[in-house]
This record gives C-alpha cells, sequence and structure tokens, in this order.
C-alpha cells in the first residue's frame, strides 16, 4: 500500500490584540509573527520554507491573509 508523502500543516493564527499572529505546525509554536517577512523568517528556520508564502497550499491562513496586519500602518512598512 502506497504511503502518501506528509506534509506539514502550517497555521498562520487570527491576529492577537497587538497585531502578532502565532505561526503553528500541529500543536507545535513555530513563532510569533509581526508582519509577513517574519512568518518567511520562521519557516525557515524550522526548515519548513517554501517558495511563495502568500499562495502555498500548506499555510493555513486564519483571520485573514498575508496581507492582514492590525496595527500595521504604511510608515511601518
Amino acid at each position: 500500500m502506497d504511503n502518501p508523502t506528509k506534509h506539514p500543516h502550517i497555521v498562520v493564527h487570527a491576529p492577537t490584540l497587538d497585531g502578532s499572529r502565532r505561526v503553528t505546525e500541529g500543536d507545535v509554536l513555530l513563532g510569533l509573527a509581526s508582519h509577513l517577512d517574519d512568518v518567511v523568517e520562521i519557516l525557515r528556520l524550522a526548515d519548513l520554507d517554501r517558495a511563495e508564502v502568500e499562495e502555498n497550499d500548506l499555510i493555513e491562513w486564519q483571520g485573514g491573509g498575508p496581507e492582514d496586519w492590525p496595527g500595521l500602518s504604511e510608515e511601518d512598512l
């Protein structure tokens, strides 16, 4: 019987009151992100980096997509 390759399921959780978002793989907290670049770095450090974070089927964005970072203004970019 074929055993399909298990891919990690990454979740970028809904923003907290301070605008940060938890990044998890299953029950494991990989880190806290305050910006999309943080998500990329967290995944890189966990050896889970992929080509396009914003359009990756392995990443579930809860409470908004990759462009949703409450509290982040244009001046912060």
